[in-house]
């Protein structure tokens, strides 16, 4: 499945998701390499070029589902969806593309009016009613309070605790969660 066989575009509360193009992109760039953005982030910048190559070349990854946010045609946020194989044994294949790895990045102009939650939310409806994923899971540093909220508000749960298993370039060793949901209790959450 690549991109364009997804239902594009796919409302997220307010917002509008939608596949990225050079335009949105070139926005995301306006805030993407901002502290107050890369503070929780791995990567914590990003060269403009490479940038832009990666995101538009999700438009025909069928393994990527990544979005651009648009609050009334303005790029708020991304959303992201890596569909993986699972775990599972050799004489069977229903584990492969089966589970999927779960981002989300808002403009810090936006931060704090539920964006987050509405992208994520949306990325996991893709995830089980379109794409047919049995689980997905996202991380975070532990100090990253309002990521691992979302998640939560979400019904994902922690399944993973890591003690300083985490590098942060201002923290040191920080600790680290992972979360996780299955497509039933998504499905059962009403």
């Amino acid at each position: 499945m690549t991109t364009s066989d997804v239902t594009w575009p796919r409302s997220a509360g307010p917002l509008t998701l939608r596949p990225p193009t050079p335009e949105a992109v070139d926005d995301i760039l306006t805030w993407r390499n901002r502290p107050e953005v890369t503070r929780w982030l791995l990567r914590t910048t990003v060269d403009p070029d490479a940038f832009r190559t990666a995101w538009l070349g999700v438009v025909d990854d069928p393994r990527d589902q990544s979005a651009v946010a648009e609050l009334d045609g303005v790029v708020v946020g991304t959303g992201s969806l890596e569909v993986r194989d699972g775990m599972g044994q050799s004489d069977g294949d229903a584990w492969r593309g089966a589970e999927g790895d779960l981002g989300y990045l808002v403009d810090p102009a936006y931060a704090g009016r539920g964006f987050a939650t509405a992208i994520a939310g949306a990325m996991l409806d893709l995830a089980f009613s379109e794409l047919g994923l049995h689980r997905v899971t996202a991380g975070c540093f532990a100090d990253n309070v309002a990521s691992w909220r979302v998640m939560e508000r979400l019904g994902m749960r922690r399944e993973q605790h890591g003690v300083r298993d985490s590098w942060h370039a201002e923290l040191g060793w920080i600790d680290g969660y992972t979360y996780g949901i299955l497509a039933e209790e998504w499905r059962s959450r009403g």
